[in-house]
């Protein structure tokens, strides 16, 4: 198993994942533009040299930051995949100094397993709902807020 920070080579493999998980409603679609874009962002989890899950740690402010694209493939889930990636996009934060971080999800207990705890959406700044005006249920949003606060 390879657990890595993405690299413009990655970018394709990354919007096929993604694909799949827009297509059954599991998050939002990203163009293939919007990952270029935001590579650095990235987390690749491979194995066998097969990418099996992604996640991405998106920095909204000076203390608070998202975990975005959260994906393991459909046929290696149940195998601690996703948890090693959103362990990966927390001790970056950590690193990185960011005391808040957020997800919405429709995986709530997933993330409250994380020490994330629910939140109503509106406590959320208004700057992070640019990117759901893409989305086909906005303003219909049927996904729950979390978020995990680290102490100093």
């Amino acid at each position: 198993m390879e657990l890595r920070k993405a690299i413009v080579k990655d970018a394709k493999a990354i919007h096929q994942l993604l694909l799949e998980g827009s297509k059954n409603g599991e998050l939002l679609p990203r163009s293939l533009n919007e990952i270029y874009d935001n590579i650095r962002d990235f987390f690749v989890l491979y194995e066998d040299g097969e990418l099996v899950g992604v996640s991405a740690l998106h920095i909204c402010w000076e203390d608070l930051a998202e975990v975005r694209s959260l994906m393991v493939r459909n046929d290696m889930r149940d195998r601690g995949f996703g948890s090693i990636l959103l362990n990966s996009c927390l001790e970056e934060a950590k690193k990185m100094g960011i005391k808040r971080i957020f997800a919405l999800t429709y995986k709530v207990n997933f993330f409250k397993k994380h020490g994330f705890r629910e939140i109503d959406k509106r406590e959320l700044p208004h700057k992070i709902w640019s990117d759901c005006i893409k989305c086909s249920k906005f303003p219909d949003c049927d996904e729950e807020a979390v978020i995990i606060e680290f102490k100093d």
